[in-house]
């Protein structure tokens, strides 16, 4: 679907039919909700969110939206993700279905914990 890296996450959503940018916004926005302090920015050609290091991405493909938590699995979760295409760093949302946005909330508010538990600890030493 997509051939040129974006400069945001605005252009890398614009780049996709109308119908995968209404859940790449809603993904967006979920993590936006539940990772308030995150910063934006594209890497690897991803939207990628930033949080005392890469914290996670998504991006779009031809029949799902990968979800990559940073930087590694999020292994708390293996039950809940057991019902989409989820290998040990990746979970696979299909695009002919609604997004797990509480899920998603879940994973990212975990995600943000653990970032900040990290940075907490990196200081102590």
């Amino acid at each position: 679907m997509k051939t040129v890296i974006a400069k945001n996450i605005d252009e890398y959503i614009s780049g996709f039919p109308k119908e995968v940018q209404k859940s790449l916004e809603e993904m967006r926005a979920t993590i936006q909700k539940a990772a308030p302090k995150a910063e934006e920015a594209i890497k690897y050609g991803m939207p990628t969110y930033v949080l005392n290091g890469n914290m996670l991405s998504f991006g779009a493909y031809k029949t799902h939206i990968g979800f990559y938590p940073a930087p590694t699995e999020v292994k708390e979760f293996e039950k809940e993700l057991s019902k989409y295409a989820a290998s040990k760093a990746t979970a696979r949302f299909p695009l002919d279905k609604p997004l797990p946005l509480t899920l998603i909330s879940k994973m990212v508010k975990f995600l943000v914990k653990r970032s900040l538990e990290k940075a907490t600890a990196k200081k102590k030493q």
